[in-house]
């Protein structure tokens, strides 16, 4: 939904995607292992072979892991995870930093969670990993704003996406249960959040967390 709400609003839309690199709905795809320095490397040299600069950077993927305590959490899992969730995001900035600081309006855009910021149990290693994302977020912010990069996370509670279909049924019921409106967030409601980020109207945040929770975070 974010990159079809980019290419409606006129952005040139390239993905990133471990699964597939075959054409999406007229959009590029790149086959990338976010996890690999050498795929990231490769990645950031075909994107910038084919299209010559970069303004936006959305890190959008994303593993949930196994929904159970941590004395039962495989050590692979946890390393998977984190792999993904914080160690792409990291790779891939650093790759498209040097791109993105050539641009006259250059966004970094992190989809991190609410479980980040509050801790789901039965998730350490999710919870984890979109914690120090947002710790990667505030950092980039302040280093990167006098080179005219806006770095903002948002942190979504329950969102219907494929990543629920990770978590067991009763999980999912649980951080619907928390949330004040009752419901999951859709993906039109994180694209939109999403899309002002990268938009010339954002021109005072960087190194901020947006909450799109329903309600359940009121701190």
């Amino acid at each position: 939904m974010i990159t079809e709400r980019l290419h409606a609003a006129g952005a040139t839309v390239l993905i990133w995607d471990k699964a597939s690199a075959s054409p999406s709905d007229g959009k590029d795809v790149i086959a990338v292992d976010v996890s690999d320095p050498q795929s990231v490397d490769t990645a950031a040299r075909i994107t910038l072979a084919r299209h010559g600069h970069i303004d936006i950077l959305i890190n959008n993927a994303g593993l949930a892991g196994p929904t159970v305590p941590v004395e039962s959490y495989e050590p692979a899992d946890w390393q998977r995870i984190l792999a993904v969730n914080l160690t792409g995001p990291f790779l891939v900035c650093r790759a498209l930093i040097p791109a993105l600081g050539k641009s006259r309006c250059a966004r970094i855009v992190n989809i991190a969670s609410l479980a980040g910021k509050e801790g789901t149990p039965n998730a350490a290693a999710y919870s984890s990993s979109k914690a120090g994302l947002l710790a990667l977020t505030k950092s980039l912010g302040k280093e990167l704003a006098g080179r005219g990069i806006l770095v903002n996370a948002v942190a979504p509670a329950a969102v219907r996406t494929g990543l629920l279909d990770q978590m067991s049924a009763g999980h999912v019921a649980t951080m619907v249960g928390k949330s004040p409106m009752g419901r999951l967030g859709e993906p039109s409601e994180v694209a939109e959040l999403v899309l002002w980020l990268c938009s010339d109207a954002c021109s005072f945040n960087t190194g901020a967390v947006f909450d799109l929770s329903g309600g359940r975070a009121t701190y």
